[in-house]
């Protein structure tokens, strides 16, 4: 679909594809919109915190176009665009998404709900640069093994039994606010919201990428920066949209979840569907793995041990960090 899309795309006059790409923009948020609103929904009809419904439900959701990309990838034999689109959308996630959101509002933190999140979330951070690693097999390169993606898709089972188990017996304090009669239309528009916004993330990238080429971007810095902004479109605007509604929580176990499925989900099914692994490239080591601790240990610092809230400050140390890993991305391509 990618390729018919960039061809078709390719072939259209600028101002056409910049109205694709606002059309796509317009998609994307009236299909956050649909989402977030019956997520919420549904949290309060079986009294479940919003966190963990986006940390499960809506994680799952929203990963679908990293899954999808990067499964394709893995098959299609380009397994360091798998492995980059994943790692990539956790460091967007984490440190795009969270600084973008917190400038607009300071994130609540509601911390007996996320505990658990918070951990996994850095704990597969820590799970995929030890798979990483080259001393998995020595006098090679790192390579992510097929044995190591069936071990990620077996802890993520475990994570959403756990989740959901966790979803069951956690005490919650309802808010006042109107919740649907019909719990089953509210899950399938939840579906419907979810559908609208990949399916505009899947418009908007490609057209994206065509713009980019046609300014002079290099194809390799698009596909290590544009390719997981991309696949993080879903995560982003359900964040804004959960922040502007008011549901901080929602967006918050949104961002934790789909990092944690980035790992379990994204590269496990990746690695498992090709016998030869991922093979880590080089560049890994120097820039994309170590940014990604980077950034995941100062989440972690942040939703736990400062308080009630992720502040506009703290945001804005993870944007920041965001915007030196473009730099360390963009800056070798821009100027050679």
């Amino acid at each position: 679909m990618e390729a018919f899309l960039m061809h078709f795309l390719g072939n259209m006059p600028t101002i056409a594809v910049i109205l694709v790409g606002v059309i796509s923009l317009f998609s994307l948020g009236k299909g956050a919109d649909i989402l977030v609103d019956h997520a919420v929904s549904v949290s309060q009809h079986f009294n479940i915190p919003k966190a963990i419904i986006g940390a499960t439900i809506i994680s799952l959701g929203t990963t679908l176009p990293e899954a999808s990309v990067s499964v394709l990838a893995a098959v299609q034999g380009v397994p360091d665009l798998a492995l980059g689109n994943a790692i990539g959308s956790i460091i967007v996630d984490t440190g795009l998404i969270v600084g973008i959101v917190s400038q607009i509002s300071p994130l609540p933190i509601d911390i007996n709900a996320i505990r658990f999140q918070s951990w996994t979330q850095l704990a597969v951070g820590v799970l995929i640069v030890v798979f990483s690693l080259p001393f998995w097999h020595p006098g090679s390169v790192g390579n992510i093994s097929q044995w190591m993606g069936i071990v990620m898709l077996l802890m993520l089972a475990a994570y959403l039994y756990r989740s959901m188990k966790q979803s069951g017996s956690t005490a919650y304090q309802a808010e006042e606010i109107v919740t649907s009669e019909n719990i089953i239309l509210d899950f399938v528009l939840i579906v419907v919201g979810i559908a609208i916004v990949i399916i505009a993330s899947k418009v908007l990238i490609p057209s994206v990428e065509v713009l980019a080429l046609r300014a002079g971007i290099p194809q390799s810095v698009i596909a290590a920066t544009l390719v997981a902004f991309g696949t993080s479109l879903p995560e982003l605007t359900t964040a804004i949209k959960s922040v502007t509604k008011g549901h901080s929580d929602l967006a918050l176990g949104n961002i934790m979840g789909a990092d944690i499925l980035n790992v379990l989900f994204v590269v496990g099914a990746a690695a498992t569907v090709t016998k030869e692994g991922l093979v880590v490239p080089s560049n890994f080591y120097s820039i994309h793995l170590p940014f990604l601790m980077i950034i995941l240990v100062l989440f972690r610092i942040f939703t736990l041990n400062s308080g009630d809230r992720i502040s506009r400050m703290e945001g804005m140390v993870l944007l920041v960090c965001y915007i030196i890993y473009l730099a360390f991305n963009y800056g070798p391509a821009l100027l050679a």
